[in-house]
């Protein structure tokens, strides 16, 4: 009889153990596909780049500076690959920095156009600028989707019990997507 119970026990213990694991690897791929839908979208952004500045460079040719600080954060964002085994808190960051440059690349372009009525008006710049600020939008998205399949993960290995699997099963916490340093700061707009 306890030999009965006892293996009742443990084939309940069992079933549990499977079933949060298999939990945790399932939280765990939902965080692997939300971080690739991030990359997704800057790399989509990182395309659009060259026909922007191609257009921009029709206009305004001896902005090259602008030009130039563009095509070379887009090569320095492009060439950094991180791989979701190797999501920490000062990857995401260096990753995040990146991209932040070619963001501020990207904001100086769009600003000269204020110098230039006809780029202004040309409907391949009018169309690339809508396709950019659109990306901007699923580039947001996919870090709140990034962020929220990361805070659903790391609240189930940090459940009890949970917490004895995932300790058992070397699952541990990851890192979110932050806000930059000076996000939060007013952007200084010159002309």
């Amino acid at each position: 009889m306890k030999n009965t119970i006892l293996m009742a026990i443990v084939a309940m213990f069992s079933l549990t153990s499977c079933s949060t694991y298999n939990a945790m690897v399932e939280k765990e791929e939902a965080i692997n596909s939300a971080w690739s839908n991030i990359e997704t979208q800057y790399q989509r952004r990182a395309d659009l780049i060259p026909n922007l500045v191609s257009t921009v460079k029709g206009y305004a040719a001896h902005e090259e500076s602008t030009l130039t600080a563009v095509v070379d954060a887009r090569a320095k964002a492009t060439s950094i690959n991180v791989g979701v085994e190797e999501l920490n808190e000062q990857t995401i960051a260096e990753y995040q920095h990146i991209q932040a440059n070619v963001t501020s690349a990207l904001g100086r372009l769009i600003a000269i156009s204020e110098n230039y009525p006809e780029l202004k008006a040309n409907q391949n710049f009018l169309e690339l600028q809508a396709q950019l600020e659109g990306t901007e939008n699923r580039i947001a998205v996919a870090r709140k989707e990034f962020n929220d399949a990361t805070q659903t993960y790391n609240t189930t290995v940090r459940r009890f019990p949970a917490n004895i699997i995932a300790k058992m099963f070397d699952f541990e916490q990851k890192p979110y997507f932050q806000a930059e340093e000076n996000a939060s700061a007013t952007p200084k707009v010159e002309f």
